[in-house]
């Protein structure tokens, strides 16, 4: 089983969250999959992150994510750090599948409980994730939390953070006083990433966080590792530039499409030749037109 210190050192810096790739037909592109698992860590990726959002977990079904886990494993070959994710399941269902990861060689599960309606309690959210750590290392997603009062969703991170060992990650999507003050109550134990843009990481930096979701890592690296190479060098000044030349534009041409900001993802993967940019139906694909023009943006930009 992996340790807490190889855990923060594979969380360090820009890491790759994946997006699950389709064929038109709605069939999962394994093919294109493992052309994308290769690249990543060609470049540099030291973790494989899978996700309920990026990876189309609300796409897929129970077995489909069980596939996806085992292929993403095994053709990453120890080559990286290897993250699964959940489908928000059951404690009894949870646990199946963690051992499931585990048997199959994951190296640590996101898990993100099911909480409709505000149905679990501190303690009850508790024994989930203690469960869960039974059977493998557990990363927590703040997703989950943003439903609830900031008092008692940091309670019940500190309550975990007390009394599961076998927790050692967090990843943060809430960002602001949240983040900080949770990456305050956590990182001396666990590994912080952050999520969205890289000013979500600076803001998160001098509270507690290792590392960041960087979205170029799954299309053109390079931007991804000259910022971590910056936050390194402490070169504010390039650090600022690469947010403003390159992340801002970014996020706000993805934003733009139509299908949302994951539909503009599939089409970078198809631009820089990793994969289609099919998704499953009702979820909407770019078309020719969109995709010529999305090209000639990027093109008019450097990212492809």
């Amino acid at each position: 089983m992996i340790d807490k210190n190889d855990v923060r050192e594979a969380l360090t810096g820009p890491v790759t969250s994946i997006s699950v790739p389709f064929n038109q037909d709605g069939s999962i592109d394994y093919a294109s999959l493992r052309h994308c698992l290769d690249f990543y860590i060609a470049n540099g990726s030291k973790t494989m992150i899978l996700t309920h959002g990026d990876s189309l977990y609300s796409l897929l079904s129970d077995q489909e994510v069980a596939e996806v886990t085992k292929v993403v494993v095994e053709h990453t070959a120890h080559r990286a750090m290897v993250v699964a994710a959940d489908r928000q399941w059951a404690t009894p269902q949870e646990t199946e599948f963690a051992k499931f990861c585990q048997d199959v060689g994951a190296d640590m599960l996101m898990v993100l409980p099911p909480n409709w309606g505000r149905s679990c309690t501190p303690a009850s959210l508790v024994n989930h994730y203690a469960a869960i750590a039974e059977h493998i290392p557990v990363m927590l997603v703040t997703n989950l939390f943003g439903e609830l009062p900031m008092a008692q969703a940091l309670n019940v991170i500190e309550m975990v953070r007390d009394q599961v060992e076998g927790v050692m990650a967090v990843k943060d999507d809430l960002a602001g006083e949240f983040a900080r003050k949770m990456a305050m109550l956590v990182h001396d134990k666990w590994a912080v990433i952050s999520a969205g843009h890289k000013g979500n990481f600076l803001d998160l930096l001098t509270y507690g966080c290792d590392g960041y979701f960087s979205t170029f890592s799954r299309f053109h690296p390079t931007i991804g590792y000259k910022f971590w190479a910056a936050i390194q060098a402490q070169d504010w000044n390039q650090v600022q530039e690469i947010i403003r030349k390159d992340d801002m534009p970014f996020f706000d041409i993805i934003k733009a499409q139509p299908g949302g900001y994951d539909a503009a993802i599939h089409a970078a993967l198809e631009l820089a030749g990793l994969a289609q940019r099919w998704r499953r139906k009702p979820y909407y694909s770019l078309n020719d037109g969109e995709m010529e023009a999305l090209g000639a943006e990027f093109k008019s930009k450097g990212w492809i």
